[in-house]
């Protein structure tokens, strides 16, 4: 009898755990660079102040926008001149404003 107590309580936290961690996974969010259009950049730069809908230039390398997690790098778009583009979890060099 006490082995299949514990069993069950093992098995109902198990199950918790699980549900818990499915949950957080569907809202889980991640930075992906170089995947905005022009002026639809998410950012912040810190308490109070913001940078959103400043990159000037559609897939700008070092702009990102938050993306569910595990898509980024799966995404990719094709820029007017023809290129193909894919988003990065780390700032690109490419597709920056000219200064």
């Amino acid at each position: 009898m006490k082995n299949a107590l514990v069993l069950g309580a093992a098995l109902s936290a198990a199950v918790s755990l699980a549900a818990v961690g499915q949950a957080q996974a569907q809202g889980a969010k991640e930075k992906c660079f170089g995947v905005s259009l022009a002026g639809q950049n998410d950012c912040a730069a810190g308490p109070g102040t913001t940078c959103a809908g400043t990159s000037k230039v559609d897939y700008q390398g070092n702009a990102w926008k938050l993306v569910p997690a595990g898509t980024c790098e799966d995404m990719s778009f094709t820029t007017a001149d023809g290129r193909k583009v894919m988003g990065s979890l780390e700032a690109l060099e490419r597709d920056l404003p000219k200064s």
